[in-house]
């Protein structure tokens, strides 16, 4: 029996390209003066702490988005996600605390679950990511209506709402940190340590050319399969920091898959895969919503965040499609 010796992955293709974010934190430094011109108790611990608090769901949205863009797919379906785990996790704790944590661990198999569904449909029926996600984001929104009857039913518990409310108080020059800035700083050094072990290379390989990865001895399907399943999970975190946060709504992820694509992009993580770092998606969303945060201070209608989400897409696109025709 003929042994078929798998190739090594390419030098290129078996580290993570960070890509440079210099640029980017060029940008957030100013939109920090900007801010600070206008609000300047902004910069003042506890209000900076309160905003990178609101900030972590979208954030970690995005670092899970990342995963999944940068193997060389997309995730259209982590809002209607949210929403669903919202409304969810109110009719199943029904505002009885001790139901709060078994709720928790459903929520999170549940994401996960939603995001395996994602993966086999593309890499085993070989559905195109785009539509197989689009599906699932009409499936999760008629699912959740009809189980609710169209209306949010139940409550979520105090046990519950404190992820996205409470904070550790009394901290020493920082004043209070907030529980879901935690959380975030948590999962974003897994998710950074993540990208650097060998899964994280494999990852860029199989975004960067696949057919090169999968001769090499990557399981493209499997590594793609994760992406979504850690898409899933990100998503499932999210909602349960915007439920303690903001509470139950039809509402609670309208438009977040959208906003995490545009910070992913922004992060400088190319849309084709292959190419980009998580800090940098994680930073790119930071950057959004400071930029967002301005918009507010000097009075732009909230309405224009889509247009400007966007232009940003567009405009990153064309200077991806530049630079890769330039070389």
């Amino acid at each position: 029996m003929q042994l078929v010796q798998r190739r090594p992955l390419p030098p290129q293709l078996s580290r993570v390209r960070a890509g440079g974010l210099l640029p980017l934190l060029a940008i957030l430094a100013v939109l920090l003066v900007l801010v600070a011109v206008r609000q300047p108790d902004f910069l003042a611990p506890a209000s900076l702490m309160s905003f990178l608090g609101r900030s972590a769901p979208i954030i970690l949205l995005a670092a899970g988005q990342y995963f999944v863009i940068v193997s060389g797919e997309f995730d259209l379906s982590v809002g209607s996600l949210v929403t669903a785990q919202v409304v969810v996790a109110a009719r199943l704790i029904d505002s009885d605390p001790s139901r709060t944590w078994p709720v928790v661990l459903v929520l999170l198999a549940g994401g996960v679950l939603v995001g395996l569904v994602n993966g086999l449909i593309t890499t085993r029926l070989r559905v195109p990511s785009f539509i197989t996600t689009l599906g699932m984001f009409l499936i999760l929104v008629g699912a959740v209506y009809l189980w609710s009857d169209g209306a949010p039913k139940g409550g979520l518990s105090e046990e519950f709402r404190r992820f996205g409310r409470r904070a550790f108080e009394d901290v020493p020059v920082l004043g209070r940190i907030p529980y879901a800035l935690v959380v975030l700083l948590v999962l974003a050094t897994l998710a950074v340590l993540l990208m650097r072990s060998d899964f994280g290379r494999i990852l860029v390989a199989v975004g960067d050319n696949a057919r090169t990865a999968a001769l090499s001895g990557a399981r493209v399907a499997r590594t793609r399969t994760i992406a979504f399943m850690l898409s899933g999970l990100a998503a499932a975190v999210a909602a349960i920091l915007i439920g303690g946060y903001s509470g139950v709504s039809f509402q609670a992820g309208a438009g977040l898959e959208f906003g995490a694509i545009t910070a992913v992009v922004l992060g400088g993580v190319a849309l084709g895969g292959g190419r980009g770092s998580v800090a940098g998606a994680m930073l790119g969303a930071l950057t959004l919503e400071l930029l967002f945060t301005l918009m507010n201070f000097y009075g732009v209608s909230g309405a224009l965040r889509p247009t400007v989400q966007g232009a940003i897409i567009l405009f990153a696109v064309a200077v991806s499609t530049r630079r890769s025709t330039s070389r």
